[in-house]
């Protein structure tokens, strides 16, 4: 699934897949994976993009705002970043970005996030 993770995203970042056909790709679960518990292992690589149906909660620690590290709960900094209510679903595309000097914590949606330092591995979340 790795794969085609990153041949999807390949195109996807060079402009090659249109919207409709990201989302047809998307909805027929060509692409979208349930995330994993954690995403140890998969933010080694700065742009490595990945397709997740991640469920939006209120609850879960976060680090940061915006740009978040890899240790984060994926549904909790979906609904701090407004792409998800609590309890809704959707398919959000995680791209691995460049390690930050600090991460800012914040309140926003009902979610409060954690200030932390300096850390490796970050991402942020984007609706597609």
């Amino acid at each position: 699934m790795k794969a085609v993770h990153e041949l999807v995203a390949y195109f996807d970042r060079r402009g090659r897949l249109s919207r409709r056909q990201l989302r047809k790709l998307l909805d027929q679960n060509m692409v979208a994976t349930d995330p994993p518990p954690n995403l140890f292992g998969m933010c080694g690589t700065v742009g490595a993009t990945y397709y997740f149906k991640i469920t939006g909660a209120l609850e879960g620690q976060v680090w940061g705002t915006d740009v978040y590290t890899r240790d984060s709960v994926l549904g909790a900094a979906a609904v701090h970043a407004g792409l998800l209510a609590p309890g809704e679903t959707a398919v959000l595309r995680l791209q691995v970005v460049a390690a930050q000097q600090s991460y800012p914590g914040s309140a926003r949606n009902g979610v409060t996030t954690t200030d932390y330092g300096a850390f490796p591995e970050c991402w942020t979340l984007s609706a597609i």
